[in-house]
């Protein structure tokens, strides 16, 4: 298991708008983390006192993120900065997560990746029960620029 201040030093984000807490596994194509910042009253996502269920998006794209760093980081390279270009079959159960008692817990599973980007599926779970799942893609450029 990696902590909080092993995931900071993989990604970007930085302070609270880092949004995992713990890598709980991970291999070449698989990631499962837990956070317990969901009730936070302090969380940086929150708007009028609520983190609301579409904010999974952020912690499934960030799962991404953390995996990146983690290939990177055993590949001997330094970790390509992304932009989220696009969300698929996103499904989201619950309004609001703030309310949520135990861990969000994510597992990311890499379906494509090139030097272009990567593409995952993820579901994020609490207390067994699925929250959101979907589809998110990065690129590490834009069509027509180099990549990173």
């Amino acid at each position: 298991m990696l902590s909080r201040d092993a995931i900071l030093s993989l990604v970007p984000h930085a302070g609270a708008m880092c949004l995992w807490d713990e890598v709980v596994d991970w291999d070449a194509d698989t990631i499962r983390l837990r956070a317990h910042n969901h009730r936070d009253p302090a969380h940086p996502l929150r708007h009028r006192d609520r983190l609301h269920g579409v904010h999974l998006c952020e912690y499934g794209a960030q799962a991404m993120a953390v995996h990146g760093g983690l290939l990177a980081r055993d590949a001997g390279e330094a970790m390509k900065p992304g932009m989220l270009v696009a969300l698929r079959a996103v499904e989201i159960a619950v309004a609001r997560i703030d309310d949520l008692s135990d861990a969000l817990e994510v597992e990311a599973h890499r379906l494509l990746a090139g030097d272009a980007g990567s593409q995952y599926r993820f579901s994020i779970t609490c207390e067994g029960r699925v929250l959101a799942h979907g589809r998110a893609a990065v690129l590490h450029s834009l069509p027509g620029e180099e990549s990173a």
